[in-house]
């Protein structure tokens, strides 16, 4: 047999707002606007043929009807979510995978891909922290750390997934502007250097046979994203990682002006606690690394 019924829609507007007084709450409840409330509660009104509300100051007010029709569908969406809960597949509970990676890894490698993994992985939320603090030093437990190695860690597995070299790059512009044919022709440039990585230079120069080559000028950054930075936006020469510039030098941004001599660097690795169980996320995020890292 037919049922005759108004809107489900409908019902839910008026059930809500009735039960908490207001459209406004009611549609904060419903994810909807509170214009959408008042139609629908309306079209309701226009099924039933009888007035649901009164509106007092900024609340509303049920009518008689309206409160004796509320007492006896209220129950009735009760069950209903209690059915759909006791018979829908239950929603998984998103696992959160806790990441410690250093800075300019994580800002010109891991976040361009992450979106990849996410939208592979939606089930799987991740938490990323960056920090170049040593291993040992970090006062919070992470399902994953990545950093420099090969190294060894009491208490820590440790897997590489991505090796690099390192060799000076700058940006098209400034290699039209001012040509590097040889190596010689960087005492014509400005280099860009990193506090924290002082031997860089010496060592390429060192390995290019002109230890001595003096400058125009040196600018000196404290991070080396900033020192990368730096490069894309013509301020001068970097000592490029190939790993982390891979994706600027595809896109156009950076150029390598020389094809060597390419300075070895320590590959990224995951260090995982052997504390802290490597579950199946662990394992399925460590093995996109190192997917990745084989594609880089």
């Amino acid at each position: 047999m037919k049922r005759d019924l108004p809107s489900l829609n409908a019902l839910r507007a008026f059930e809500a707002a009735g039960r908490l007084g207001s459209f406004k709450d009611a549609a904060a409840e419903l994810h909807v606007t509170q214009g959408a409330v008042s139609q629908q509660v309306r079209l309701l009104e226009a099924w039933l043929g009888a007035s649901l509300f009164e509106r007092k100051n900024r609340r509303v007010v049920l009518t008689g009807a309206a409160e004796a029709y509320l007492a006896e569908i209220g129950p009735l969406f009760e069950q209903l979510a209690q059915a759909t809960a006791r018979y829908g597949v239950p929603k998984a509970v998103p696992r959160t995978l806790s990441v410690n990676a250093l800075a300019t890894f994580a800002l010109r490698w891991l976040v361009p891909r992450l979106a990849q993994f996410r939208a592979a992985h939606p089930d799987i939320d991740v938490k990323v922290d960056t920090s170049n603090e040593p291993l040992e030093a970090l006062k919070e437990g992470y399902d994953v750390v990545i950093r420099g190695g090969p190294d060894t860690f009491y208490g820590y597995s440790m897997r590489p997934f991505l090796a690099e070299e390192r060799l000076p790059v700058c940006s098209p512009a400034l290699m039209e502007r001012m040509p590097l044919r040889t190596p010689d022709d960087l005492h014509r440039h400005t280099l860009l250097h990193t506090s924290s990585l002082p031997r860089l230079w010496p060592d390429w120069l060192t390995k290019a046979k002109i230890p001595a080559l003096r400058p125009a000028a040196v600018v000196t950054f404290d991070h080396f994203y900033l020192t990368l930075q730096g490069a894309i936006d013509g301020i001068g020469v970097a000592m490029g990682p190939t790993a982390l510039v891979a994706d600027d030098l595809a896109a156009g941004r950076l150029v390598m002006p020389f094809a060597g001599p390419r300075l070895p660097s320590r590959s990224y690795c995951t260090y995982i606690a052997e504390n802290r169980p490597a579950d199946e996320v662990v394992k399925l995020f460590c093995a996109w690394l190192e997917s990745e890292g084989q594609r880089a």
